[in-house]
C-alpha cells in the first residue's frame, strides 16, 4: 500500500512487473532477465507457455513467418526460430510496443505492425510461407466461444483469404474443441495437435495445408511426461477394434491428449491391452507393455471391506457412480500418497482396484 519510490513509475505499474516475473518463472522463464518488460495480468494469462510452443516450433521452418495475433509474442518468439522474415501484426498499441522492446532486449528481429487483423489483411498484397494466428475466445460480454465462426476474428470467414496467400495456415484453438467439427468446416486440414502438458490437454493446433489435404494426421502430445506421442490417421478409430476381459496384473490409464482424442479402440489395438468396459477407458494386460502413452500400475482387485478407515490413496473413479470426494467420505480415507485405488466397472459389474 506505500506509494511508488520512483517518480515517474506506478506503484500499479511496478505490481503488473512483480506479477509477470511470478508468472514467468512457471510459464515462460526465458523471459527472466534484466530489461524484459511484463503485459497486464490478462495478456499473460492468455499467452501460449513457452513449453508449448517450443513443441509447435519444431514443425516449422520457411522463409517468410507471420504471426497476425501477435498477443504477448510467446508463439511468435518461437515459430519463427527458422525463418529469415518476421512480421509482427497486434491491433494494442501498448501490447505491440512492450513485444518490440523485449524482442530488442532479446535480440531478435521483426516487422512489427499495429494495426487490426483485418485491415492488414484486406491491405495486403505479399505472400507467406507459414501464417500463424490465436483468435480471441471471449465474446463481447467476455464469456467463452468455441466455435469457429464466433471467434475473433471468425476463423471460417477468412480462411480462403489465408489459403492464398501461405502454403500453411496453424491456428491455436481451445482444448475443449471437437476434432470432428474442424475436420468438417475447415478446408485443407492437413494435421492436428492436441498438447497436453503433465496431463492437462492445454491447447488444440490445427493446420491448414496445400499439401496432401486429403489425409489428416493427428498428434497426441503429453509434455514434460517422457511419454511418446500417439500418431494416428484421423478416421483410425472408427474401424478399430476392442477386445475385454477382467482386470489383469497391469492397468493403463491413457493421458488426457489421448482421451480428448477419443482413440478409445485404436490405443487397444495398437499396444495388444484390453478394455474392462465399453464405457471405461481404461486397459489391461498380463505382460506389461511398454511405451504406452499414460500411467501405468501393477494392480489387484479387492473388496471394498478390505478397505481400512485413515489409509492413503490417491483415489481415480471412471464410470463409476461416486466421485473422489464421496469415496473419501464413504470409505473415510486420506487422498494423496504412492499408493492408488481406482473406483470403475468392468463388463461384470463394479469393481475396486488398488495398487500393489
Amino acid at each position: 500500500m506505500k506509494k511508488s519510490p520512483f517518480p515517474e513509475v506506478t506503484m500499479q505499474e511496478i505490481v503488473q512487473q512483480i506479477k509477470g516475473k511470478q508468472v514467468a518463472h512457471k510459464k515462460f522463464p526465458f523471459l527472466l532477465q534484466e530489461g524484459i518488460i511484463f503485459p497486464p495480468q490478462l495478456n499473460l494469462e492468455q499467452s501460449s507457455s513457452e513449453k508449448t510452443a517450443v513443441y509447435k516450433s519444431s514443425f516449422l521452418k520457411g522463409k517468410r513467418f507471420i504471426d497476425l495475433t501477435c498477443g504477448f509474442g510467446i508463439d511468435a518468439y518461437y515459430l519463427s526460430q527458422n525463418f529469415e522474415e518476421i512480421t509482427l501484426i497486434e491491433q494494442n498499441t501498448d501490447l505491440l510496443k512492450i513485444v518490440e522492446h523485449n524482442w530488442t532486449v532479446l535480440g531478435k528481429r521483426a516487422e512489427f505492425i499495429n494495426v487490426k487483423l483485418e485491415d492488414f489483411l484486406n491491405k495486403n498484397k505479399e505472400n507467406f510461407d507459414v501464417i500463424y494466428l490465436d483468435p480471441a475466445r471471449r465474446d463481447s460480454s467476455k464469456n467463452k466461444v468455441f466455435l469457429l465462426e464466433d471467434l475473433s476474428p471468425d476463423i471460417l470467414e477468412i480462411q480462403d483469404h489465408l489459403l492464398s496467400i501461405s502454403n500453411e495456415i496453424v491456428i491455436k484453438l481451445s482444448p475443449l474443441i471437437d476434432l470432428k467439427y474442424l475436420v468438417f468446416v475447415l478446408k485443407n486440414v492437413s494435421k492436428i495437435a492436441i498438447i497436453a502438458v503433465k496431463n492437462d490437454v492445454k491447447e488444440v493446433v490445427v493446420y491448414l495445408s496445400h499439401e496432401d489435404p486429403g489425409k489428416v494426421i493427428c498428434h497426441s502430445v503429453n509434455l514434460e511426461s517422457g511419454e511418446s506421442d500417439f500418431i494416428f490417421q484421423f478416421g483410425e478409430e472408427e474401424n478399430a477394434h476392442s477386445e475385454y476381459t477382467e482386470p489383469e496384473r497391469f492397468i493403463y490409464l491413457p493421458n488426457n491428449s489421448i482421451l480428448k482424442a477419443g482413440t478409445f479402440n485404436l490405443i487397444s489395438e495398437r499396444f495388444g491391452v484390453q478394455k474392462l468396459h465399453p464405457n471405461t477407458h481404461i486397459y489391461t494386460s498380463k505382460e506389461k507393455v511398454e511405451n504406452f502413452p499414460g500411467r501405468i500400475i501393477e494392480m489387484e482387485v479387492i473388496e471394498n471391506k478390505q478397505i481400512k478407515k485413515k489409509e492413503q490413496y490417491n483415489i481415480i473413479s471412471k464410470n463409476y457412480p461416486l466421485k473422489p470426494d464421496e469415496i473419501k467420505k464413504k470409505y473415510g480415507i486420506k487422498d494423496g500418497g504412492e499408493r492408488y485405488l481406482i473406483f470403475t466397472q468392468s463388463k461384470k459389474g463394479k469393481i475396486i482396484l488398488k495398487s500393489i
